[in-house]
């Protein structure tokens, strides 16, 4: 099944970088672009697209309401919306969970997250960048993280590279801090996923909050 997707975002350049990215892969396919909101409504109703990847800031119409139109209550039948943003204000994440966003994605989290994102919509599921998805925790526990799971030890270096992904630091980031390769942050962090029985990033952020390891400051 190839999975048909709506890009919508103001900047030409954003909009022509996630079409790279996304039709390099096999079986998805980029079936029309909106450069504000109104557009956006109006090709998703049009198109029927699988999922729609949108924008918080647009012109004429917010991300917010393109969310509320396509994926809300009312929206019959309703379409799957993966906000994709630079910003990660409270004041946007929390409205678009609410009105039915089926993932919450920053704009540096790289490709890799996109393509789940994308995915893991399809599948019904919800993808959240790790910075993201470490605050709500914090916000529904109180700031307080859970106690150890059973699951196989991390070594020192997993654990402190499973820290650094929970505060939202891409293999990039990680790499340069520790003075490692980035090919050797991925070796890891696919190693932190098997034993800690995860499949994304994501995944790791809420498991090295609950387990203690999410103690620096959430990058921005």
């Amino acid at each position: 099944m190839t999975i048909r997707l709506l890009l919508a975002d103001d900047q030409e350049m954003v909009r022509r970088g996630m079409r790279r990215i996304l039709e390099n892969q096999p079986d998805m396919e980029v079936v029309g672009e909106a450069e504000d909101g109104v557009a956006a409504v109006q090709a998703a109703r049009q198109l029927r697209p699988d999922v729609a990847l949108v924008d918080i800031r647009m012109p004429r119409m917010d991300g917010l309401e393109v969310v509320r139109l396509l994926a809300g209550p009312s929206a019959a039948p309703p379409i799957k919306v993966v906000v994709v943003t630079t910003f990660d204000l409270d004041e946007y994440v929390y409205p678009a969970l609410r009105h039915g966003a089926s993932g919450f994605l920053l704009k540096r989290s790289g490709p890799t997250l996109l393509v789940e994102a994308v995915r893991a919509a399809v599948a019904g599921d919800s993808l959240i960048s790790p910075s993201i998805t470490v605050r709500l925790l914090k916000h529904v526990t109180g700031g307080r993280p859970g106690g150890p799971a059973m699951v196989e030890s991390l070594t020192d270096r997993e654990v402190e590279i499973a820290g650094k992904v929970a505060e939202g630091k891409t293999n990039s980031d990680i790499a340069g801090e520790l003075f490692i390769s980035a090919g050797t942050v991925k070796t890891h962090v696919a190693s932190i996923q098997r034993k800690l029985g995860v499949r994304n990033r994501v995944g790791i952020a809420v498991r090295a909050f609950e387990m203690g390891y999410a103690t620096g400051r959430l990058a921005d």
